[in-house]
């Protein structure tokens, strides 16, 4: 996995402003820009892009249980945030960024450890102020619902 290991090899300013937010996320899907940091920590991959629709894939593992021995909430969470907003971030024109407002997660059921699964966000709405994604995640080889998310962004213009 191609992911920043240090602040100096995130993207720049000027790289983030100097493409559509899709031409963004396109360049990090052929790992021309370096994935950010958390998909390491959480142990998940940008498996698609195109204009409104992002699909992150990852296997829980052991490392992201809670007490009980199941799933940590936040691993849905982090995976919903990532592929809902990566969403909206497709619908961004040059010279825009972009930051959650709010995202709400419904777990739906426990995912076994070690099932590959996928996070897919699709926008429902992107304007001039903010965008609106819808995501899931879903079991890869049973296509079960583990879980529904929603977020709202907030979208600035930057340049």
């Amino acid at each position: 996995m191609f992911y920043a290991k240090s602040p100096e090899e995130l993207p720049s300013r000027e790289t983030m402003l100097s493409m559509s937010g899709l031409a963004f996320m396109q360049a990090m899907a052929r790992r021309e820009i370096p994935r950010p940091p958390i998909s390491a920590v959480m142990d998940y991959d940008l498996h698609h892009v195109e204009a409104g629709r992002v699909i992150f894939s990852g296997v829980p593992k052991f490392q992201h249980c809670n007490p009980m021995g199941g799933v940590h909430g936040g691993w849905y969470g982090t995976l919903l945030d990532s592929c809902m907003a990566c969403a909206v971030m497709t619908m961004l024109p040059q010279g825009s960024v972009y930051t959650t407002l709010e995202y709400k997660v419904n777990l739906t059921r426990g995912i076994p450890l070690g099932t590959e699964i996928h996070a897919i966000g699709t926008v429902d709405h992107a304007g001039r102020s903010t965008g609106v994604a819808s995501g899931e995640i879903r079991g890869v080889a049973d296509g079960k619902l583990y879980a529904t998310g929603s977020t709202t962004c907030l979208i600035m213009k930057l340049a």
